[in-house]
């Protein structure tokens, strides 16, 4: 009876977001702060409390330092692009931010309406979340070693964490990948 009550469910899968669909979302977003949270956790797979966070002490070039990161770690490490770093440091510039203060300094419900918001301006139910999965997946569809992608994009601890996070291969994509892989 007991194994009945305590049934594990199904293991979620959700819909893994194409890049194309990403870039519209950011490129259609017009307000700069929220374009360069939207591409940081796009293009840097951070959380949106890990962006919220943030402060221009945290930055060095295209390193981002993660101070009390969720894993439990002291501190944890980002890389971003190039384009993105240079974003952010001009944002922080225009804003005249200081050091010690928050760059996106939003609640977190606001900062889930503002992804919200950005989603429907191309007709897609979007989540902060979304966001960083589509990081994962799209790093691991382009070639980067599922180890990297744990370790360096996602900064999980277990391997098994991140393979969750990856969207499900379509046929097409599988015949793609078989054809590139052997012709």
């Amino acid at each position: 009876m007991l194994k009945k009550l305590f049934r594990c469910g199904k293991p979620v899968q959700w819909d893994i977001l194409e890049k194309e669909t990403v870039d519209e979302i950011i490129f259609r977003t017009t307000k700069l702060r929220n374009r360069v949270m939207l591409e940081l956790m796009a293009r840097g797979g951070m959380r949106i409390g890990e962006v919220l966070n943030l402060t221009p002490k945290d930055i060095d070039e295209q390193k981002l330092t993660i101070t009390d990161p969720k894993s439990g770690k002291e501190i944890e490490v980002v890389f971003i692009p190039r384009r993105l770093a240079t974003r952010l440091k001009d944002y922080i510039g225009m804003k005249g931010i200081k050091p010690g203060e928050k760059i996106f300094p939003i609640t977190y419900s606001a900062a889930r309406v503002m992804s919200k918001k950005a989603g429907l301006l191309v007709g897609v139910q979007l989540r902060p979340h979304d966001l960083r999965r589509h990081a994962a997946t799209y790093a691991s569809r382009s070639g980067i070693p599922i180890e990297i992608v744990s370790k360096v994009i996602l900064r999980h601890s277990n391997l098994a964490t991140t393979q969750r996070y990856l969207g499900k291969i379509q046929d097409a994509e599988a015949k793609r990948w078989i054809e590139n892989l052997y012709s």
